[in-house]
């Protein structure tokens, strides 16, 4: 039986990372892994779809080619050749992974990994030990009881990326990340998009202002949006899919050739052996404290199995300070307010912090600013000029609550907002940030100077 100091049970973006931050900290250390290094992320879900979003980018641009003087005598796009380029994308970042796993001395154990009592895990038959193990088996696409996954007419993300025939028709239910990001991408490509969504608005996440505007501009892309909606059953008896929808007005049934689910993520919690060792879970999620620990000792969960954000840059930050907790660095426990989001449909949607309304449900006196692109020399130059930012602010104190962006290339720069909140700056403060013209980036501060009643150019 091997022993080791750390095993990590899953190498997505959360198992990968505390591996490697672990081998740095001195331990020898294993990562189990029972399909593709980089897990769902580099895989089938962070990585790929961005390469697919960006044919579809490409292909928009040759849609608009006259807009910026150019002609293009003729285009067409490739299904088959897109879907390749995204999956090369994905391989060649699972070879990266495999690169910095042998760089940093981790070994890798290929199979199925199932904890056991007295620190071992069992992988395939064989046994392995350890004095620090750390769940991280991360999720999969969550099923609806009326929407059963059949993986050929009702799919979830994984299926929608290497399908090996475009829908001319599909519904997409759910207007989370996954489900508005698939919608840009199949619309873009020609394929007739109806978004079902059961909150009231898209994104309902999001600030409201956000929803607002995605929605404006999904519908001028000709994306169909039904929202306050639920699929109540479907038909894949027939030649495509017959999805029975229930809305405020009634019922009503829509035809398409497939039906992608996108209603979320259930986390990968089962047959890893938790209940076999007394690890305690609730609402699908493993119990953890502010460093990752289980109720059991030597035995810890980061990522998609614990309850904060299913976001890959998460699970990569609860894992490194795991294990520097585990090698006695004196670390602070993450601040779940300050973590962005990002949504790569087009225009893109950033955030860090409150919403409006989140703000003024606690109660707070608010400066809000907003920044439209349309202002901006920079995104009317690259014939971007929809969305917007937005920014508020605490009247009394001048904390940075919140930042909310949406429009072209935003989720590169929500980090200013992110850092400006962790290293507790004023609206001031940010105001007084010489900012360079003419960026997108810039539509940071003419927000905040909005918020103080100083803005110039709008």
């Amino acid at each position: 039986m091997s022993k080791y100091d750390v095993i990590v049970l899953g190498s997505g973006p959360g198992g990968y990372v505390t591996a490697i931050r672990a081998s740095q900290l001195g331990f020898k250390t294993a990562v189990i892994e029972k399909e593709s290094l980089g897990g769902v992320c580099l895989n089938w879900g962070c990585i790929p779809t961005k390469a697919l979003l960006k044919s579809a980018q490409v292909f928009n641009y040759l849609k608009h080619a006259e807009d910026y003087g150019l002609k293009v005598k003729s285009y067409d796009k490739d299904f088959n050749a897109v879907v390749n380029r995204s999956r090369n994308v994905a391989d060649g970042m699972s070879k990266g992974v495999n690169f910095l796993m042998k760089k940093n001395k981790v070994d890798i154990i290929s199979g199925y990994g199932k904890i056991k009592p007295g620190k071992k895990v069992d992988v395939d038959g064989n046994e392995y030990s350890a004095d620090h193990i750390i769940i991280a088996t991360g999720a999969r696409s969550r099923e609806l009881p009326n929407l059963k996954q059949d993986n050929d007419k009702v799919i979830g993300y994984r299926k929608a990326m290497t399908l090996e025939k475009q829908p001319e028709k599909l519904i997409i239910v759910g207007s989370g990340a996954i489900g508005v990001e698939f919608a840009y991408f199949y619309n873009s490509m020609g394929t007739d998009v109806t978004i079902v969504e059961y909150m009231p608005r898209i994104v309902p996440v999001e600030d409201e202002d956000i929803s607002k505007q995605l929605e404006r501009s999904f519908k001028k892309d000709g994306i169909k949006i039904m929202t306050s909606t639920e699929v109540t059953s479907v038909d894949t008896t027939g030649k495509g899919v017959k999805a029975t929808i229930k809305t405020n007005k009634g019922e009503k049934v829509l035809e398409a050739d497939m039906v992608l689910s996108a209603v979320g993520i259930k986390s990968n919690i089962e047959n890893i052996g938790l209940e076999e060792v007394g690890i305690v879970t609730d609402k699908d999620k493993i119990l953890v404290n502010d460093f990752y620990q289980t109720n059991m000792p030597g035995y810890y969960a980061i990522g998609d199995v614990t309850s904060g954000p299913a976001l890959a840059h998460v699970a990569s930050a609860e894992g490194i300070l795991c294990v520097e907790k585990i090698a006695g660095q004196h670390v602070e426990a993450l601040d779940y307010g300050n973590i962005p989001g990002c949504t790569y449909c087009s225009p893109e949607v950033a955030s860090v912090g409150l919403t409006e309304s989140q703000a003024k449900e606690q109660g707070l006196d608010i400066k809000v600013g907003k920044f439209p692109f349309s202002a901006s020399g920079k995104a009317s130059a690259g014939g971007n000029t929809e969305g917007f930012v937005k920014v508020i602010f605490d009247a009394k104190y001048g904390e940075w609550l919140g930042c909310h962006m949406i429009g072209a290339g935003v989720t590169d720069m929500i980090a200013e907002a992110v850092l400006g909140r962790k290293l507790e700056t004023t609206g001031h403060e940010v105001l007084k940030t010489v900012h360079p013209h003419p960026t997108m980036s810039e539509a940071v501060m003419e927000a905040v100077a909005d918020a103080y009643d100083e803005v110039i150019h709008i």
